[in-house]
């Protein structure tokens, strides 16, 4: 089983799309995700909440985790979601950076254009990965 970390500097918005979405559409057998920020928030934004029922997926369990060496140490693909020097080194992990804007405090049509591409993005690296359903 193959694990992906998905990882921001809040784990309330970029991250937190991108490991729904993942868990969403890769087959379950085969990988998970995990998603974790360098300085979690207290809660994921309530415009990325809302972005994602439209989309159909819930994240209202969803709780900001502090990215630990332990948790980066389970991943094999690392996604780096704008944390720039805080991004974390996961010895042996691959590792992808995704220059994807900041959802928080955007109006709701600029948030659901983040998320589209965090789910084309996600669509991509399942493709590549060979972690379809």
């Amino acid at each position: 089983m193959k694990t992906i970390l998905f990882a921001c500097v809040h784990n309330a918005g970029r991250s937190q799309m991108a490991a729904s979405w993942f868990n969403h559409l890769a087959d379950p057998a085969k990988a998970r995700a995990l998603s974790a920020g360098t300085q979690p928030a207290p809660h994921v934004h309530p415009e990325v909440r809302s972005a994602m029922r439209e989309a159909g997926l819930d994240l209202g369990a969803a709780i900001p985790q502090q990215l630990t060496e332990a948790l980066a140490r389970q991943a094999q693909v690392l996604v780096t979601m704008g944390c720039g020097d805080e991004c974390p080194y996961v010895p042996g992990a691959r590792v992808e950076d995704w220059p994807v804007p900041d959802p928080k405090g955007q109006p709701a049509e600029t948030v659901g254009r983040i998320r589209d591409e965090i789910r084309s993005r996600v669509e991509g690296l399942i493709a590549r990965e060979d972690l379809a359903r």
